[in-house]
């Protein structure tokens, strides 16, 4: 049975790094093959490559090397203790700590390979546009809200 959920761990965890991996270097790609950042804009959707050096969503961006070494190592050890709730979890809790934990390593080993992540997600409508992302905070984000459905609602029913 342990073997059978490392197993099924590891293959989702490496299934999500690797589509946010190939997404990434495909937007990466497509910036320098056409020597734009503007991929695709359309009325609610554009592909436009930003580099974070923030946290999510660009918040807490620096321009000192010495906070950015910082926040990074702040994100490592979150996401260490992310894998340490996803180990001890089950079910839809597991799978969203899950989520959270490969979307975390996607942009920790952007953040490590890069200097930045590379984000390209605009959503907009009119002149609002929400936070540019990519595909490694789609998994976190997702991950979050099913544990804030799950502490909200599931457990409330099981008591």
């Amino acid at each position: 049975m342990i073997k059978k959920n490392f197993f099924v761990t590891f293959f989702f965890i490496l299934l999500i790094f690797l589509l946010d991996r190939v997404s990434k270097i495909h937007v990466i790609f497509l910036s320098k093959k056409l020597n734009n950042t503007d991929l695709f804009l359309s009325k609610y959707l554009n592909i436009q490559l930003i580099w974070n050096d923030g946290v999510g969503f660009g918040l807490f961006a620096f321009d000192d090397k010495i906070y950015y070494n910082t926040l990074t190592t702040i994100i490592i050890i979150i996401t260490i203790i992310v894998f340490y709730f996803m180990i001890k979890a089950e079910g839809i809790e597991r799978y969203s700590f899950m989520m959270i934990a490969a979307g975390s390593v996607g942009n920790i080993f952007d953040r490590l390979f890069y200097s930045a992540v590379p984000d390209f997600i605009d959503i907009h409508y009119d002149n609002f546009h929400w936070f540019i992302f990519n595909v490694a905070d789609i998994f976190i984000t997702t991950g979050v809200i099913l544990l804030i459905i799950f502490e909200l609602i599931l457990k409330k029913r099981k008591k």
